[in-house]
């Protein structure tokens, strides 16, 4: 049987206009290595607590102080726990808080030359990092957007001049992506 491929399209809660990626992940990575996925697929570095929530079973890093009632991703496969047209949510930071929702768009048998992961598409460019979560990005685009804003030369010092929301490049996420092989 030929390896499956799962389809999915990950979009941005909370957050307008939307942020989206559609990616091609192979059905047999662990929801850890999907997280990665995740990650690098929106321009994150990992640097917060995450979690999945598939049909109310909370999946992560298992909490060393037992604190956090999460079963081990390391242990579940992608295709054992969700299928075409599934959906099931992926929360980062915890203090942020963004919600992403994800929607398994097709499963399909993988092409013998292609390699996965992939990007094949998305909208606008990830929200930086310790930004405050939706809320705080809001705050951030409405300072970018004016430059007679009093934060105005504070939060375009803070995220870069190369920061663009409305960017996004999928080929620069393809490639990302591909050194998860």
């Amino acid at each position: 049987m030929p390896r499956q491929i799962f389809q999915l399209r990950m979009s941005l809660s909370g957050v307008r206009p939307a942020i989206w990626r559609r990616v091609l992940v192979p059905g047999g990575y662990t929801l850890d290595r999907l997280h990665r996925v995740v990650q690098h697929a929106m321009g994150w570095r990992d640097c917060h607590l995450h979690s999945f929530e598939i049909d109310g079973v909370q999946y992560g890093e298992p909490d060393p102080d037992g604190e956090l009632a999460l079963h081990d991703e390391l242990d579940v496969r992608l295709d054992a726990v969700v299928g075409k047209g599934s959906r099931f949510h992926y929360t980062y930071d915890f203090g942020d808080w963004w919600e992403h929702d994800l929607l398994v768009e097709d499963v399909f048998g993988a092409e013998a030359d292609e390699r996965y992961p992939s990007c094949l598409d998305g909208e606008r460019a990830g929200p930086p990092e310790d930004v405050g979560g939706p809320q705080g990005y809001r705050l951030l685009l409405a300072a970018l957007a004016e430059p007679g804003h009093p934060e105005h030369r504070t939060m375009r010092d803070w995220v870069g001049a190369a920061f663009d929301p409305a960017g996004f490049d999928a080929g620069r996420v393809d490639t990302l992506l591909r050194r998860l092989c």
